[in-house]
Parts: C-alpha cells; sequence; structure tokens
C-alpha cells in the first residue's frame, strides 16, 4: 500500500460495475487537492488485477458485480502483504453484507447515497487507519451484535481479550469507543507511535484485520 505522508495525495481506487457511478465518484474525487483516483476497473477480478498493481492507499469497492463480488475481491486483496485499505460502497445494507463485507477485512461501510463530503471525509479518515461506517449500517451492525447467539460470543471475545497486556486492553477498549489514534493518544497519555504499535499487536493477539473487528469483539465481551 502506498504510504501516505507530509503533503503527498492519497491514492484512490474505484470498482464499481456502473460506469456512471465511476465517472460519478471520480469527479468528485478529482477536486480534492489531497485524493488522487489512480485507476478504476468494473468488476472484481479486474478491481483486484488493478489494486494489485497500482498498489492504492484506499479502494472503494462495490458489493454486486460481475465475475467477482466485492466481499471475496476485499477477502482476496487482504490475503496479500500490506494490502490497501477498503470502503465497501453500495446501494446495500443488508445485515449479511455489512457482517461478510467487516469480516472480508473492510475497514470502512457506505451507503452510495451518503452525502458526497461524508465520502471524502470517510476516504481520509480510513486511509489515516480509523474505521468508518455509515450510521445506518452502524445500526445494522449493533442489531446484528445483539441477535442471537450473544451468550456464545460474549465467551469467546472474552476469551480473546484475556490474550492483552493490560494496556493492549485499554487501546482495544478505546478503539470499542471509535477513538482515533490520536485520541487515544491524548486518553492514555501515549505517543500517536505507541498507539499504532498496541493497534498492531492486538491485530495479531486478537486474530483481526481491522479496527470494525476489535470494536466488535469489545461490544461482545460486553465491555463497550
Amino acid at each position: 500500500m502506498g504510504a501516505v505522508s507530509g503533503d503527498a495525495a492519497t491514492s484512490v481506487v474505484i470498482v464499481d460495475d456502473d460506469p456512471l457511478v465511476r465517472s460519478a465518484l471520480t469527479l468528485m474525487l478529482g477536486g480534492q487537492p489531497d485524493l488522487r483516483v489512480v485507476g478504476e476497473a468494473a468488476d472484481g477480478r479486474a478491481g483486484l488485477a488493478v489494486a494489485r498493481e497500482l498498489r492504492p492507499d484506499v479502494v472503494l469497492m462495490d458489493i454486486r458485480m460481475p465475475h467477482l463480488d466485492g466481499v471475496t475481491a476485499t477477502q482476496e486483496l487482504h490475503r496479500d502483504p500490506d494490502p490497501p485499505r477498503v470502503i465497501v460502497l453500495t446501494t446495500f445494507d443488508a445485515d449479511d453484507h455489512v457482517v461478510a463485507a467487516l469480516g472480508a477485512g473492510a475497514e470502512g461501510f457506505l451507503l452510495k447515497d451518503t452525502p458526497p463530503a461524508e465520502i471524502v471525509a470517510a476516504i481520509r479518515a480510513v486511509a489515516a487507519g480509523d474505521p468508518m461506517l455509515s450510521p445506518s449500517v452502524t445500526r445494522t451492525l449493533i442489531d446484528r451484535v445483539r441477535a442471537g447467539g450473544v451468550d456464545d460470543r460474549a465467551a469467546v471475545a472474552r476469551e480473546r481479550l484475556d490474550r492483552l497486556t493490560d494496556r493492549e486492553r485499554d487501546v482495544a477498549l478505546c478503539v470499542g469507543r471509535g477513538l482515533s489514534n490520536a485520541e487515544i493518544a491524548s486518553e492514555l497519555y501515549l505517543s500517536v507511535p505507541t498507539v499504532k504499535a498496541h493497534v498492531s499487536r492486538l491485530f495479531e493477539k486478537l486474530e483481526v484485520t481491522n479496527r470494525v473487528q476489535i470494536a466488535i469483539c469489545t461490544h461482545d465481551a460486553g465491555l463497550v
């Protein structure tokens, strides 16, 4: 994944089977000085090839596409070393889509009717390492977490959190509350690089691929 530092623009690849959507997103992002669309694709398989060739910072990924759906494409990308961050941008917010996309490694899930300014803000946030979910998707996710099998999920989540040191647990709870790295650093009196190192260890110890999955774990355990 291309590094974002200093004044470097965040590189974006758009993967969507609707050419009008791709054009609209390209036009919208083209007006942002800190974002740069470097490529696009009309289906999941082509999207994989483009992302692997161009190594963007962020991929905007549709779900329902020919040849390879967006969830599978996201999952494939996250098997690569240093994968791009993925935001699923779709017209569908059904439970299964949300959970499958986040489980595959997506770090954002937005509906296509999200206001342009919020899409731009989401790309910036995800590029900086913070997850971004649209409000309706957040409600869907919370409802899913609350539904059936709560006791089993709570037990599994608590077992996973028991693997953490006290400080790692503190960081995990802050992630569960939706705090950014800078906010966690301020609250726990740590440096931002130290927070980033703790989050990286959380990925490893909790066997997750993004911050949203850390948050789900803390919610399942009943700690947030």
